[in-house]
């Protein structure tokens, strides 16, 4: 293996993606060395418009396009459309994420590019897919989030049904048209030939909640919001203490005999009600009432402590700034600098997972509206 060679190096994608889910899976790739051409229309994408932002500049547009290049191409233009299949003739991934049909009206179908190039992986992302009855919806995070069942999983059992607190529809369809893309290069690898990758936020989203569909599907079974306790085990959730919050895990037998030593209810072991991780679930009050005496006198600092230290998983809760400026984020470099004109030095996200012979950061800052413009046509000979 050739030493400092990122995964992607020599792949080509053509993106005609904006906002998150498809911005997202080509910002993956570019981490892993993909040259990532950003189509953009004369305005821009939407993101580019769309705060936080710091100097003039959207910081999710940063996170988000990060490490690839822009050209602007007007696609009613017969010149720039022209341009556009050029580059769609010497590219290995397509991946676009218009409503069900634009791409066609166009010219710009997997059918028509996979004519010229027959080794072409062509992906759509969309909010439904590429057929079904709701496939001319259009469709948000939360639309998504409302749609599959998750906001109805998430929130207190008497309260309201609460949005996740992040983009969870997008995350998870832009990682699944990645791996999509991936595997597709991959089949090509061995026979040549190209695919087409049809991703739905949908369908993203409902197969990240396996226990849900599990409950569902298997077991026929109608699954409720659970709060900040675990919807199957105990003690599997969030619990007070005399100052703050702490998350704690017990999933088999031997944990829970840890866990009831801890907190000094030896007996709660051989209490007929707590004979089961099923049991324990049925009977979680109990728990949540032992586990409230035990702590009312500890941070959750010292109660996360005394767990750990008996090895039952536990943690504080962190927020969101906390966790991203942990030593553990550090050290797995979910993160780092890159050099932007107006922004100067600034952190971005990082892909997470890591490759032998492949050096992470190294990246490129999200680019500038048609930065790259008359370097990409002079790539193609203009």
């Amino acid at each position: 293996m050739t030493k400092d060679r990122k995964p992607l190096d020599g792949i080509r994608v053509l993106d005609f993606t904006r906002v998150l889910a498809g911005p997202y899976a080509t910002a993956l790739m570019a981490d892993l060395g993909a040259d990532v051409i950003k189509v953009e229309a004369p305005g821009g994408d939407e993101y580019r418009h769309i705060g936080p932002f710091r100097d003039g500049e959207s910081a999710l547009f940063q996170t988000a396009n990060r490490g690839k290049r822009s050209i602007v191409l007007d696609l009613r233009s017969s010149n720039d459309l022209a341009l556009a299949r050029d580059l769609a003739g010497r590219a290995d991934v397509v991946v676009e994420n218009f409503r069900p049909g634009v791409m066609a009206k166009l010219g710009l179908d997997a059918a028509s590019l996979q004519a010229a190039n027959p080794g072409l992986v062509y992906a759509s992302v969309s909010g439904f897919g590429q057929g079904g009855p709701h496939a001319a919806r259009p469709a948000y995070d939360i639309i998504v989030q409302a749609m599959s069942g998750l906001m109805d999983l998430t929130g207190e059992p008497a309260g309201q049904p609460t949005m996740v607190g992040e983009a969870m529809a997008d995350v998870a369809g832009g990682l699944f048209a990645a791996w999509g893309i991936m595997v597709a290069l991959f089949d090509r690898s061995r026979t040549g030939q190209g695919r087409v990758v049809d991703l739905a936020l949908f369908d993203a989203l409902l197969s990240m909640m396996p226990s849900a569909g599990a409950r569902v599907l298997v077991c026929d079974a109608d699954p409720a919001r659970s709060g900040n306790r675990h919807a199957l085990s105990a003690p599997f959730g969030v619990y007070p203490a005399a100052q703050g919050h702490f998350a704690v895990a017990v999933l088999n037998d031997r944990l829970f005999t840890a866990f009831c030593a801890v907190i000094g209810q030896p007996a709660l072991r051989d209490d007929p009600r707590m004979a089961s991780d099923e049991s324990r679930r049925a009977h979680e009050p109990v728990l949540a009432e032992a586990i409230a005496a035990w702590a009312e006198g500890l941070t959750a600092a010292q109660a996360v402590a005394a767990l750990s230290a008996a090895g039952v998983p536990a943690s504080e809760l962190a927020s969101a700034r906390e966790a991203w400026r942990s030593d553990q984020a550090q050290a797995r470099g979910l993160s780092s600098p890159v050099d932007h004109p107006v922004l100067g030095q600034v952190s971005l996200p990082e892909q997470p997972v890591h490759f032998s012979g492949s050096p992470r950061g190294m990246r490129r800052a999200a680019p500038g509206l048609n930065e790259h413009g008359a370097e990409i046509r002079a790539e193609l000979g203009m």
